[in-house]
């Protein structure tokens, strides 16, 4: 079993939905940390969620973890503070390289297991958010994306909790393997030995073909 052990330093949830310029007009992404524990449910956070249900949430965008280690790169990066739920996370994580996780792998924090699912896809709302120029191109190509979670035990989480690994994938295709989506080979392989890829993940290994026919022609 590998190592991997961190700490969730604070979990977010929704502090107010905010007006967008986008199609739904409306926000969450402002996520701001709570000091009690907080009920995780197959949906996600008690006080979360999201307002575009039709590319955010649902089972397998249940909760959304960001690397503490890579929030602090890009503030040096962008010269600026950045508070915990910046990136709209609902769990700020320290001492885990978040977005170098296994598809698949199991979490147990407190009394809940999360199964990592997805990494996040920059999108117009969060570059708006942001205010930063070509906010998705710069995310992208960092690859530093954080993941999305499915919740397979309920319970609660709170800050201070010890993040332990419980179940690690032996096909070890990472989070930042599938957005990045450079080797088919190994995408290939996630689809044939991981048995919870979601449909979204598989529209992305899609995407990531086609491209790759383009390019060869």
């Amino acid at each position: 079993m590998n190592a991997l052990a961190g700490r969730v330093l604070a979990v977010c949830v929704v502090h107010e939905e905010l007006e967008d310029a986008g199609r739904v007009g409306r926000t969450a992404i402002d996520k701001r940390p709570v000091p009690h524990r907080v009920p995780v449910r197959a949906l996600g956070l008690e006080g979360d969620h999201v307002c575009d249900t039709e590319h955010h949430g649902g089972v397998h965008q249940a909760v959304y973890a960001y690397a503490e280690e890579d929030a602090q790169r890009w503030a040096a990066e962008l010269d600026r503070e950045l508070t915990v739920g910046w990136f709209g996370e609902n769990l700020r994580i320290s001492g885990i390289p978040v977005s170098d996780v296994v598809l698949g792998s199991r979490w147990a924090i407190g009394d809940t297991v999360l199964e990592v699912s997805a990494p996040r896809v920059p999108c117009a709302t969060f570059q708006r958010w942001t205010g930063e120029q070509q906010w998705v191109k710069r995310f992208t190509a960092q690859a530093n994306t954080g993941a999305y979670f499915r919740v397979l035990t309920e319970g609660t989480i709170g800050a201070g909790d010890e993040v332990r690994l419980v179940h690690l994938p032996a096909h070890g295709v990472t989070v930042r393997e599938l957005f990045a989506g450079a080797d088919m080979a190994r995408l290939d392989l996630l689809l044939e030995t991981e048995p919870t890829i979601s449909d979204d993940v598989r529209m992305q290994i899609d995407r990531h073909r086609r491209r790759h026919v383009g390019a060869s022609r």
